[in-house]
């Protein structure tokens, strides 16, 4: 008999039949323990299922890459052709699958193409699988004097037919990762992201469930892609399955045509998909990919420092003196990290000049930036500076004098996005440049911390060099500039922002330390943005500011205490010109910044938990201890709803057995309640079972909108 691979990891299995041509998944979810041969192979046996009529002679079995050859009408595993032939890949073994533990890796051959194909699939100790490829055109190819073109490869697994529902994301600037539900029906639901990164419409994690599954229920089934630029993600049924699975999860990068051509001993590697497993709704996918990122070696270990933003509190209105007086109210308050905003540099007095010119404005800064950032150390913060070099306005001295550097057509560079066009960083003169640039700036101030912007799309994103497709190659570039200036620079952290939260994806996490999840700091709007931004990331890597009392972005006036409570379990700083401030709101503002620097041990460790509320306009996030003895929980209401009462609401994730004492935390202050007299509890110290407040709940006032409640747990 052919092997059979058992991966067991986390609560999880996956059972892989090794069988050619192509090796199949037999199971892939609940850990199934230890199966020995006779289990497996009776396995394999009740997976085959029934021929029907008008039908492919023998039963239809999905592979890990399906083709046309399996008798698969979907969506073929990978594509590509030789000038117009070739296009019918049949891949089979050029040696035996090798097991290492829990990685199994499967080299196969492709004779219609003339492609070798290394899957790697790993089930990782935290039950995430990490399924990658890499397509080698091998030298001895008899058409070595024509390209390959290949056209991209899907990463993917099946789902069972108990899977009928899609859980994935779609968005705008500003209102970024809004959940979408859809039963899943036969044919294809393809989300093709053109944008040249993620988008902040991105699909972002894509699952599939049991009917009605939620934040603490059903059983799940999700893929996230480690990629910035291009991707394609697929859930697919047919009327016809392939064999037991009823529809495939898939994710891959999109590539262009012609975007990688192969030619002899040239070789495709593609982007890692992450598959979870959950049978404890949402939260599980969620507990699954944050232990993972906790565990990296890079993954920030100090305490996240609590930043002072300048954008939203003087624009580009860079003036020293004020500056400095900024600089000085953020170390009064507790402030760790002081972050310069854009503006700084050459010609930059609005958004329409300058980017690309990477030397600090004399004009407005006759000094530099030194006096600002010796200023900043002095009161003892770290200094962050703003940059976007992945972007250039033509009104600067980079296109004038390299019009080669930007990413577009020779023949016209086409619309401006933002005023602004794309900065080819896969030209090794323009990626030399930037280096080199950004490196210097680091050096002379010290700089400890980056705000990487990328605000506009990649579109007819081609070499002004060679005419060819530039995406795949420009996010390459991009990993590989992150990668130097962290070598060079070791310490140095660095945001991922996008024009908000438009490029978040583990890819670039393996290179960053935290993630601006909107540029919308309306807590109203920034409930869901980050509720589901914690879906895939942990809070620690989320920035949250307190902005104005008036949005930037939406005109909605918000009380100061449900602009904290809102920024409060994540990484926490303050967009707000801290100079126009009265007294009793500096205190106010010290008092909650101590509060959260108490809790953020908590945040960066703590499990995320959301409570199923049936009232869409009310919200529970909470984060429990891994010991499960102290909890801070965040009920927020954005507007009102039909009931006069919130009635109970229950805190997951506690521990039944102990008793917790509850208090309402006021160092952020105290929201507004709507009615006469609030619960009684509200104004006691209680204590009660974890049992209880897990199983019964809370009779939760009701809050006016735009209203947080907050909440802390200690153990007794």
């Amino acid at each position: 008999m052919s092997p059979i691979a058992l991966l067991r990891a986390a609560g999880v299995s996956l059972v892989l039949d090794l069988a050619g041509p192509v090796p199949a998944v037999l199971h892939w979810g609940a850990d199934l323990g230890e199966l020995d041969r006779a289990d497996l192979e009776a396995l394999r046996l009740t997976g085959v299922t029934e021929v029907p009529h008008n039908s492919p002679e023998v039963p239809r079995r999905l592979s890990l890459l399906p083709f046309e050859r399996d008798m698969w009408p979907g969506t073929p595993g990978y594509a590509g052709h030789l000038a117009g032939t070739r296009t019918t890949p049949r891949p089979e073994p050029r040696a035996d699958a090798v097991v290492t533990g829990n990685v199994v890796e499967i080299p196969l051959a492709d004779p219609i193409t003339g492609l070798e194909i290394d899957v790697r699939v790993e089930l990782n100790r935290f039950g995430l699988i990490e399924l990658s490829h890499v397509v080698r055109r091998p030298a001895g190819d008899a058409d070595a004097d024509v390209p390959f073109d290949f056209g991209g490869i899907l990463a993917q697994l099946p789902v069972p037919s108990r899977a009928t529902e899609i859980l994935d994301f779609t968005g705008r600037w500003a209102r970024e990762r809004q959940p979408q539900r859809l039963p899943v029906v036969d044919g294809a639901h393809r989300r093709d992201m053109r944008r040249g990164k993620p988008g902040p419409g991105s699909p972002y994690l894509t699952m599939v469930g049991t009917h009605g599954f939620a934040g603490r229920t059903g059983e799940v089934w999700g893929v996230h892609l480690a990629w910035s630029g291009d991707t394609t993600w697929l859930v697919e049924r047919l009327p016809e399955p392939a064999g037991a699975a009823s529809a495939v999860l898939a994710a891959g990068e999109l590539l262009r045509a012609g975007e990688v051509r192969l030619g002899p001993g040239e070789q495709y590697t593609s982007p890692t998909a992450f598959f979870g497993w959950s049978d404890r709704g949402t939260d599980g996918i969620a507990d699954r990919f944050h232990a993972y990122l906790r565990a990296r070696a890079s993954h920030p270990a100090r305490p996240r420092p609590v930043i002072v933003n300048t954008w939203e509190a003087v624009y580009f209105d860079h003036r020293l003196e004020p500056l400095l007086e900024l600089v000085d109210r953020a170390a009064e308050i507790g402030a760790e990290r002081f972050v310069l905003d854009d503006g700084w540099f050459l010609g930059r007095r609005a958004d329409n000049a300058g980017l690309g010119d990477w030397r600090v404005d004399r004009t407005v800064w006759k000094d530099g930036l030194g006096p600002l950032a010796d200023r900043v150390r002095e009161r003892g913060l770290e200094f962050g500076l703003w940059f976007e070099p992945e972007m250039v306005n033509l009104d600067s001295e980079l296109a004038r004098n390299h019009p080669e550097w930007i990413l577009a057509p020779a023949e016209g560079v086409g619309p401006a996005e933002r005023q602004q066009y794309v900065v080819n960083v896969a030209h090794p003169d323009a990626y030399e440049y930037l280096l080199s640039s950004i490196s210097d700036l680091v050096a002379e101030y010290g700089i400890a911390y980056i705000k990487w912007d990328h605000n506009r799309l990649l579109q007819e994103a081609v070499s002004r060099v060679d005419g060819r497709p530039g995406v795949s190659a420009q996010t390459h570039a991009v990993y590989r500039l992150f990668d130097a200036l962290r070598e060079r620079h070791p310490g140095l952290e660095i945001e991922s922002c996008s024009s908000g939260g438009g490029r978040i994806d583990l890819g670039i996490l393996a290179r960053t330390d935290r993630v601006w999840a909107s540029d919308c700091i309306d807590p109203v709007e920034r409930v869901l943005i980050d509720r589901w931004t914690m879906q895939l990331l942990p809070p620690e890597l989320v920035g949250m500011h307190v902005g104005a009392p008036r949005s930037h972005t939406t005109a909605r006036e918000t009380d100061l205490s449900f602009r904290m409570a809102s920024a409060l379990l994540g990484h926490a700083g303050i967009e707000w010109n801290l100079n126009q401030r009265s007294p009793e709101e500096l205190a106010l503002i010290t008092s909650w910044i101590g509060f959260h620097k108490s809790i953020r041990d908590l945040v960066a460790s703590g499990t995320v938990v959301h409570a199923d509320l049936a009232d869409a306009a009310t919200t529970l996030t909470g984060v429990v201890a891994p010991e499960r003895d102290h909890a801070v929980f965040v009920y927020s209401r954005t507007t009102t709803s039909p009931s006069t009462q919130s009635g109970r609401v229950v805190l997951p994730g506690l521990e039944p057995s102990r008793k917790y004492a509850v208090r309402i935390v006021t160092e952020a202050g105290s929201p507004a309640y709507g009615a006469r007299v609030a619960p009684p509890w509200t104004g006691e110290s209680v204590v009660l079972a974890g049992s209880a407040l897990s199983g019964v709940g809370l009779a939760m006032p009701t809050l006016h909108p735009a209203q947080a409640l907050v909440l802390e747990l200690r153990a007794q």
